[in-house]
């Protein structure tokens, strides 16, 4: 089977303080994975600002914006102006009081190509995001573009099986997840192993489960908290990995532009060795629609 290969970028990158200030980096880096060759780019969760669901506070709705609006006009000339698919993630004011963490995809001539909003929405603590986000409505539908249908997840959606499976049976060849996670400063140095670890496997599980590359771009650095608690110290560890879990790319916990190449031909090969949706048992789990089994 001949190879297809995609260049991709995952840009990994710290709060700058505002939109504005964020944006213009977003710009920066965007250039720099187009002059590497990078033909998909995928940008962190919620990239214009500060991770603001460590408190609840109804001023931060100001932030938010319609689709389209502001950001996306910025966004979808900078995919055109580099001919790139770019894959960002927004606070959506979809109507007053009515609010979406959506991720926009823009094609490599700057049109909107199509969103996906948030579904599962977490509330712990230092993440409040049911005060913030209406969990999504549009289902897990891939975004076709110029470069393959693309399976856009948005951070705590990570967690589930069922959102990857859902995604990669409606077609999709990657799948992407823009993230904002990390841990309290006050953990101990082995919980916070663990925690990034389990995220990390989660990845690699959907990857092997589905035989399809997964994109996971998470933020990076320290943002105090509201409250006064520690905040959260974001780990970064952005990774690109293969159909079988491989890592074709990771890095650490520095801003930066993480590049890779994925062989797009490759799911095709390893679902014929792995063939796990030819033998899923599809008459035998109604019982998945259950919240629990008593």
């Amino acid at each position: 089977m001949k190879t297809k290969t995609l260049s991709v970028a995952l840009v990994q990158e710290r709060n700058h303080g505002d939109a504005e200030a964020n944006l213009a980096v977003i710009e920066q880096r965007v250039a720099e994975a187009a002059q590497g060759g990078a033909r998909l780019v995928l940008l962190q969760e919620l990239h214009n600002g500060a991770y603001f669901c460590q408190h609840e506070s109804v001023a931060e709705f100001d932030l938010a914006e319609p689709i389209p609006g502001p950001s996306t006009e910025r966004l979808s000339a900078l995919a055109e102006r580099h001919g790139v698919v770019l894959v960002s993630s927004l606070f959506e004011r979809r109507a007053p009081g009515l609010y979406h963490n959506t991720a926009v995809v823009f094609d490599s001539d700057g049109r909107l190509a199509g969103k996906y909003r948030k579904m599962h929405i977490p509330d712990d603590p230092g993440f409040y995001e049911k005060f913030y986000f209406t969990p999504g409505d549009l289902g897990f539908q891939p975004v076709e573009t110029s470069v393959g249908r693309l399976g856009v997840l948005v951070c705590w959606d990570q967690w589930y099986p069922e959102a990857a499976r859902l995604m990669a049976l409606a077609g999709a060849e990657v799948l992407l997840y823009p993230t904002a996670i990390g841990w309290d400063p006050d953990d101990v140095d082995d919980e916070r192993m663990r925690q990034r670890d389990a995220w990390i496997l989660s990845h690699r599980g959907h990857a092997v489960a589905n035989g399809l590359p997964v994109l996971s771009c998470n933020r990076v650095g320290h943002e105090p908290s509201p409250l006064g608690a520690s905040g959260i110290r974001f780990w970064g560890n952005s990774h690109v990995l293969g159909p079988q879990g491989e890592f074709l790319a990771e890095a650490g916990e520095d801003p930066t532009v993480l590049f890779a190449e994925i062989d797009m031909a490759r799911s095709e090969s390893v679902r014929r060795i792995w063939p796990f949706l030819r033998d899923r048992r599809i008459d035998a789990y109604g019982d998945l629609l259950k919240r629990y089994i008593d």
